[in-house]
Parts: structure tokens; C-alpha cells; sequence
């Protein structure tokens, strides 16, 4: 159980009971564990964050359109203009590279939390982002398959070197 907010822990590597005893997969965002063999409507999952997330990033372009007009209203000069438009681009590319990062191995903590501001003001980015990922799997779905393989694999091991039942073996003399 995670102590945090009472639900049970589905980390990739979480040995809670399952059929098998295994390992369970880690749910994804928007695709729960879908993600392992494809089911429960894998695909149209995966087409709908890529038209949601486009259609995200199309608003969040009209709405920044709207600041950007008003920039130019207030007759705040071309230069705090310039700024604005250039701070955006490059928090969004920032962003970009970030959650683009985080879908092939896990970001530090500590640098989340201090980019936590930068990646906010760049949601574009990240938004794009997820979109480009769902073209060719579900976000993070790479990372999540490694850990969980990793698990199963380390699960096999484990269970591969018990033989039985403990009580019953003979006892030596």
C-alpha cells in the first residue's frame, strides 16, 4: 500500500499477489495496463491522447494568440513583446525535451521539483510531446515495458531457485 494516499503500490516492480504470483505492470495514464498485451482498446487509446493532446496544444496556441494581441493593445514595446514570445518558445522546447526524456527513463525528483515552473509556462511542449510519443506508442509505455520485463525476469529468477514446500523438507540428522 502506498502511505501517501492508501492505494494499493502498482509499481512495475510491486510483488502484490496477482494470478501468477508476479510482478503486476504499472498503469499508464489513460491506458491502465492495456499497455502489456495491446487489449481493451489499446488503439483507439493511443489515437485518442494523440488527437486530445493535438487539440490541447491548438488551444493552448489560440489562447497564447490572445496574449500576445494584448501585448500588442497595451503598445508595450516590440522588445517586451520579443521577450514574451521568445520566453515561451524556449520554455516549450525545454519542456519538450523534458517529458520526451521522461518517457525513456525516470526523471530526478529533485530536478522536477525546480523545473516545476519552466515546464509549466512550456505545457505546449509537453503537449506536443505526448502527442509525437502516441504516434508511435503510449507515452511512456518503453520505460514501463523495461521495468516490468526487469521485474518478471527477476521474479523468474527468484522463483526458479525455491523447490517446494519448506515444511516439508527432510530434516538431516
Amino acid at each position: 500500500m502506498s502511505d501517501e494516499n492508501g492505494t494499493p503500490d502498482t509499481t512495475a516492480g510491486s510483488t502484490a499477489p496477482t494470478d501468477s504470483g508476479g510482478p503486476r505492470p504499472e498503469p499508464l495514464r489513460f491506458f491502465g495496463t492495456s499497455w502489456v498485451s495491446h487489449d481493451d482498446g489499446y488503439a483507439a487509446r493511443r489515437a485518442g491522447v494523440a488527437v486530445g493532446s493535438l487539440l490541447a496544444a491548438a488551444a493552448a496556441c489560440f489562447v497564447l494568440r490572445f496574449a500576445y494581441e494584448g501585448l500588442q493593445i497595451a503598445g508595450s514595446g516590440a522588445f517586451v513583446t520579443l521577450l514574451v514570445v521568445v520566453m515561451f518558445a524556449v520554455c516549450s522546447a525545454l519542456a519538450f525535451r523534458h517529458t520526451w526524456d521522461g518517457f525513456t527513463k525516470r526523471p530526478d525528483p529533485e530536478r522536477q521539483a525546480s523545473l516545476r515552473g519552466l515546464l509549466a509556462i512550456g505545457f505546449i511542449g509537453s503537449l506536443l510531446a505526448y502527442f509525437f510519443r502516441s504516434l508511435t506508442e503510449a507515452p511512456g509505455e518503453g520505460l514501463h515495458r523495461q521495468e516490468y520485463q526487469e521485474a518478471r525476469e527477476r521474479h523468474e529468477r527468484q522463483a526458479g531457485r525455491r523447490s517446494g514446500n519448506p515444511s516439508k523438507k527432510r530434516r538431516r540428522s
